[in-house]
């Protein structure tokens, strides 16, 4: 995959009802800079997050990480727009090959219990089986994130396992969210 002359990966944009999902790229940094690194939103997240999140966090993030796995190939990434600011990220999406992650998210403070997760998700979930054709997709959470899991209930995915993983905000019992492609294909013809 070859990236753009702006750094954006040539990944497609995606739409929902309410939503513009673009490909992220390094031009989002500032955005993401300002929207991201507040406690409530980065506490359940990976432990590999930086934090206190760094002045330079989300344009290394974005350099170093986000657009070399594009690349290759080996990861999705969108920021979230509204159809009707377009201009405003307020969140972002990733899909990635891994063994038991390949889902994450985050949304700003001011837009989150609006539903607009729930239909980013579930646009990049159908992107993961019908357009990259994956078997399987897992998502971890934290046990006590619960709006995020009320977003893997309401798109058909169930527990796989159980374990303690490491987060920002320290150790956590964590559950694995899966969903398979024959489960997702089958919800969507009901």
């Amino acid at each position: 995959m070859s990236l753009q002359s702006d750094c954006r990966p040539s990944a497609p944009a995606l739409e929902t009802p309410r939503l513009i999902l673009q490909p992220l790229g390094i031009g989002d940094a500032k955005a993401i800079q300002r929207e991201f690194p507040h406690w409530e939103i980065v506490r359940l997240m990976a432990s590999v997050i930086p934090w206190p999140y760094p002045e330079d966090g989300a344009a290394s993030y974005i350099r170093e990480i986000v657009l070399p796995a594009a690349a290759r190939g080996e990861a999705w990434h969108w920021s979230l727009r509204r159809k009707s600011a377009p201009e405003e990220l307020i969140g972002v999406i990733s899909l990635m090959d891994g063994e038991d992650i390949n889902r994450g998210f985050w949304l700003a403070r001011g837009w989150q219990r609006k539903g607009l997760m729930t239909e980013a998700c579930n646009c990049v979930t159908d992107y993961w089986f019908n357009v990259l054709g994956k078997p399987i997709l897992r998502s971890p959470k934290a046990i006590e994130n619960l709006a995020s899991r009320r977003i893997s209930q309401s798109s058909g995915m169930r527990i796989s396992k159980t374990l303690d993983m490491p987060f920002v905000c320290g150790i956590r019992p964590t559950e694995i969210w899966e969903i398979t492609q024959k489960e997702w294909r089958a919800r969507q013809k009901l």
